[in-house]
């Protein structure tokens, strides 16, 4: 005989570690979960000792993401204790989102929950602001935007307060004359004190994070996947909230979730030079990144590539700035999946701003826009350049240089060379010659192969002379 449901689900294993010390528990909690069963049949009843401490989750979450906006300790604490129909709300997304992780008796992870549930804050955010805390408190009630209530200014002051007093605990001194634990051990790593309250301001926690708990493990982590000592600061300076990061439950799982994508796990020290904050972006975020990539054409393997060597293309909204930007190159004719992985910091400059200036100015020089085009997809980096201290004075000079305008289509690189110290010197070599090379031979030869290259052209008009 098959075994009811809910005595399977009081069967598994993984019951036996859900917060013990929830197991009475208030009755609306109860009711709450009945009425979101009633809305959609295919959930099943979940254990109140399950809910409960799902419900401790996505205060957690909540707090964690208040925090995050400003919010001291205390404020978010007073709008978690407001907002219980909004904690219960948040449980009822989680359910709505792991319908079938329930239906089979699997407890969701603390990952899991965060990923459920920060995209639904980031949005809710983008849409309230800073009436957020309003909506919170009076779910599902929503505030009325256009008046916000006076505390809401509150935070700004509270915030240059918390601040404040952050950045004094990094120079205090304790009775024994000696600077807190965890600032002699950054001491140590080449830190700055001025660089330690730089970072503290922007991010006042980490004054309070301790040495043993928070700091040295992520640090010793980071020395272990072979980051050099010197390149310490620099990470922390870049991203000081890993050290507030639980290493078993989010680095090293994110970390995990990003080799399933191709990050080359040999790589991770300068992955994680190059842009540390990768390893705070949520499950969802990187995904919705990677099946964009995925979605211009690029295969399984070159994504690996490119989060390995740019992991920054994860910061980019795809469809403020991903889309858009493959939507313009593709106006030019260009494989958007090509370029994205020769160059993908085309794909962090803004349209307006970068873009079609660059653009601008080439149609205006003479090129038609499948010529812009060919350009662009020979030399991924050509958009990348400042048109007032780049492009045109190159250009101008090219004007001089004897070349047609075509030239430029074939060999586009000639914008990556150094104007003072290879294309002027190389040029006027050539012309003491007498002789005239490819553009492309003309910069791109090495210093020996360029005067051999000199040589065999002298050598050739002679000959032609000769027989002439």
């Amino acid at each position: 005989m098959e075994i009811p449901y809910l005595n399977r689900l009081a069967q598994h294993s993984s019951w036996t570690r859900v917060y013990t010390s929830k197991r009475s528990q208030p009755h609306h909690i109860a009711r709450v979960f009945f009425c979101q069963a009633k809305n959609d049949r295919s959930l099943k009843l979940v254990p109140p000792t399950l809910l409960a401490a799902e419900k401790e989750e996505a205060k957690a979450v909540l707090t964690l993401f208040l925090k995050k906006q400003g919010l001291s300790n205390a404020v978010a604490a007073r709008t978690i204790n407001k907002s219980d129909v909004f904690v219960n709300h948040l449980v009822s997304k989680i359910h709505s989102k792991h319908k079938s992780r329930y239906l089979v008796g699997r407890e969701l992870t603390t990952l899991e929950i965060r990923d459920a549930l920060i995209p639904y804050l980031e949005s809710l955010f983008e849409e309230y602001g800073d009436i957020l805390m309003d909506f919170v408190e009076n779910y599902p009630n929503p505030p009325v935007k256009e008046k916000p209530r006076a505390p809401i200014s509150i935070p700004s002051s509270l915030v240059e307060s918390k601040k404040t007093k952050a950045m004094s605990q990094v120079s205090e001194i304790d009775r024994a004359g000696k600077l807190r634990p965890h600032i002699v051990y950054l001491l140590e790593f080449g830190m700055k004190i001025e660089q330690i309250k730089s970072i503290t301001r922007r991010f006042p926690s980490f004054a309070y994070y301790s040495l043993e708990g928070k700091i040295k493990p992520v640090v010793e982590f980071l020395l272990e996947l072979g980051v050099p000592k010197e390149d310490i600061p620099i990470i922390l300076t870049k991203r000081p909230q890993l050290c507030g990061i639980s290493l078993s439950e989010n680095l090293k799982p994110t970390m995990k979730f990003l080799e399933t994508f191709g990050v080359d796990k040999q790589q991770w020290a300068k992955v994680i030079y190059r842009f540390p904050a990768l390893l705070t972006y949520s499950k969802q975020k990187v995904k919705t990144s990677v099946d964009f990539l995925y979605e211009i054409g690029l295969s399984e393997e070159n994504i690996g590539k490119i989060l390995t060597r740019f992991p920054n293309i994860i910061s980019y909204n795809v469809e403020d700035k991903l889309r858009p930007t493959a939507n313009y190159f593709r106006s030019l004719g260009v494989d958007v999946g090509i370029l994205l992985f020769r160059c993908p910091q085309n794909f962090g400059l803004s349209i307006e701003a970068n873009l079609k200036p660059v653009t601008d100015f080439f149609l205006e020089s003479g090129y038609t826009v499948q010529e812009v085009g060919t350009m662009i997809s020979r030399y991924g980096s050509l958009y990348t350049f400042s048109l007032a201290d780049n492009l045109i004075p190159k250009w101008e000079f090219f004007l001089t240089m004897d070349y047609p305008k075509p030239e430029l289509v074939k060999f586009p690189q000639f914008f990556g060379y150094s104007l003072e110290e290879r294309i002027k010197p190389r040029y006027a070599r050539m012309k003491e010659c007498g002789v005239k090379l490819l553009l492309n031979q003309l910069l791109s030869l090495s210093s020996s192969d360029f005067e051999e290259a000199l040589k065999k052209k002298m050598k050739k008009m002679q000959l032609d002379r000769d027989s002439s």
